[in-house]
C-alpha cells in the first residue's frame, strides 16, 4: 500500500481573505495542544479520546504509524488551530459501508483552538483539504463518516458539495456516509488556488 499523503501547499481563500495549509503531525512537537484539543468540550462527544496523557500518547503513536491514514495540523495564516486525518478508504473500516474505489480517499476534522469556532472557517478549511484530496488524479470521491448526531459538521461538508447517502453503523457513533464527487466539486469551487 501506498503510504497515504497530502501535498504541501498552501492555498489563499478570499471568502476569509487568509492562507490555509497543512502540515504533517509531529508526535513531540504537537502531543500536548493535541491533547488539550480533545479534551474540549465541543470535541469531547464527536472524539471520545478525552483519556489519560499516556493513552492518548499510545493512540497518536498508532495512528501516526498507520501507512493508509495521514495525520495533519491545519493552520489559518500560519496558526495551528486545527486536526485533520485523511486516509485511504481502502484498508479503512470504511470499506466495508460501500463499494469503494481504490482511489477512495477520506477526511476527518476537528477544530481544536476555541478562538476559531464559530467564525466560518471549517468550510474554508475542508474546502482546501478536499482540494488537496483530488489533486490525486485517479481520487474521484472523497468520503466523510461524521457522527449522525453532529448536524453542525454535517452541515459544513453538505455546503462544500458532499452528499448524505446513508446511516451506518461504525465503532463508537451511528454515522453519515457522505460523497464528494470530484467532477461537482471542481465546478463548485472554480476558484481555489494555490499559491
Amino acid at each position: 500500500m501506498i503510504k497515504h499523503q497530502l501535498p504541501r501547499q498552501i492555498i489563499w481563500d478570499k471568502s476569509i481573505e487568509k492562507e490555509i495549509s497543512f502540515r504533517p503531525v509531529q508526535l513531540e512537537t504537537d502531543f500536548e495542544m493535541l491533547y488539550q484539543w480533545n479534551q474540549e468540550p465541543h470535541v469531547i462527544p464527536y472524539w471520545n479520546l478525552n483519556i489519560s496523557r499516556e493513552a492518548y500518547h499510545t493512540h497518536l503513536t498508532k495512528f501516526l504509524q498507520d501507512p493508509h491514514h495521514s495525520l495533519h495540523i491545519g493552520l489559518i495564516d500560519g496558526v495551528p488551530m486545527s486536526y485533520w486525518e485523511t486516509y485511504w478508504v481502502k484498508g479503512d473500516i470504511l470499506e466495508n459501508s460501500y463499494e469503494y474505489h481504490p482511489a477512495d480517499q477520506g477526511v476527518h476534522l476537528l477544530i481544536g483552538d476555541t478562538q476559531y469556532l464559530g467564525k466560518g472557517y471549517a468550510l474554508p478549511l475542508l474546502r482546501a483539504i478536499t482540494s488537496l484530496l483530488f489533486e490525486n488524479a485517479e481520487t474521484e470521491k472523497v468520503v466523510a463518516e461524521p457522527n449522525f448526531l453532529n448536524k453542525k459538521m454535517i452541515h459544513v461538508f453538505e455546503k462544500c458539495g458532499f452528499q448524505f447517502q446513508k446511516k451506518i453503523p461504525l465503532p463508537g457513533k451511528e454515522a453519515a456516509l457522505l460523497f464528494c464527487d470530484r467532477n461537482e466539486f471542481r465546478q463548485r469551487w472554480q476558484d481555489i488556488h494555490a499559491i
